[in-house]
């Protein structure tokens, strides 16, 4: 580890918190959908006839760049890590939610759906219309034999203060610098697939009225909000009866994707876990690029937790 991240007291995850990249749970010959997590709030779903991806964000430049720079897609890391997206949601667009997304929409024609604040941004990195779709929420879109809907929600405060506040209501700067990225308005995602319903937790709050009246196999939760946000966990588990909790939102964001990931200073990823499984719901922390194998048939274990892509 580099010095300077010593002197602030970064460390790395343990191999041994994350899911066996080993197990085999169930029946691999059966139909299964497939998650894979991206690191930071980043997901691909994907079963043979559909694959969506939530908040990509592989690029991830370095903190001097990050903070002093304009921010530029990695194009050829994205074409080789997600070839093929039907869809792509975004749940808000801070840098490190929606940087990657219109790119990885422009490479495979999927359509970019989100907010205004996200169209805006997909309009100007260039994106046409067509694949372009604008919601506020709270309604079903189809995606192939998929539905999906966002929650609105609101983004966590991180000490005491919300970072980067507010709608973008006039085209940013492109390439963007981090500033220029708003987070307009927070949606949660729910992902039902017909067999498994997944629920995208993406930002460290959430509101309680909305998830009230839905339900989810799997939570993909953001673990800043343990901190900042009282009974965060139980809430979401009583709320939403979930059967498994993937945590992310758990890395600095600033190191390679291929690198060994740091923890937020703030995060406890082994308490969170543990606080997970006390709720009553199965933690399945998954490595960057990792896999999880379900089944069709919601009621069993992952069929397989693979190893890193």
């Amino acid at each position: 580890m580099a010095l300077w991240k010593r002197m602030i007291g970064l460390e790395q995850p343990r191999t041994e918190w994350f899911c066996a990249s080993d197990a085999a749970l169930g029946h691999s010959s059966s139909p299964h959908l497939e998650i894979t997590y991206l690191g930071t709030a980043g997901f691909i779903i994907q079963n043979a006839a559909r694959t969506v991806v939530l908040d990509p964000y592989l690029s991830r430049p370095g903190l001097r760049q990050t903070l002093s720079a304009p921010l530029r897609p990695d194009t050829a890391l994205i074409r080789r890590i997600i070839p093929h997206a039907d869809d792509v949601l975004v749940g808000h667009a801070h840098y490190d939610h929606i940087l990657d997304a219109p790119d990885l929409c422009r490479l495979t024609g999927a359509r970019l759906i989100g907010s205004r604040s996200t169209v805006m941004v997909g309009r100007t990195a260039g994106l046409p219309s067509s694949q372009l779709l604008e919601t506020e929420g709270r309604e079903d879109i189809k995606s192939g034999d998929w539905t999906v809907r966002g929650l609105p929600s609101r983004h966590g405060k991180v000490f005491g203060r919300i970072p980067f506040p507010g709608d973008i209501a006039t085209p940013p700067p492109w390439p963007p610098r981090m500033r220029d990225l708003k987070h307009g308005l927070v949606l949660n995602w729910v992902v039902d697939t017909g067999g498994l319903r997944i629920v995208h937790i993406d930002s460290a709050d959430f509101i309680n009225a909305e998830l009230a009246s839905q339900r989810a196999d799997v939570v993909c939760l953001c673990a800043i909000g343990r901190r900042f946000r009282p009974d965060y966990v139980k809430d979401v588990v009583r709320l939403l009866q979930p059967k498994w909790i993937i945590p992310c939102h758990w890395d600095t964001m600033m190191t390679p994707l291929h690198a060994e990931p740091d923890l937020i200073p703030t995060v406890d990823l082994p308490g969170f876990v543990r606080e997970i499984r006390e709720a009553g719901c199965e933690p399945l922390l998954m490595p960057l690029l990792g896999r999880l194998k379900f089944p069709a048939c919601t009621t069993t274990a992952p069929a397989t937790v693979e190893k890193p892509l």
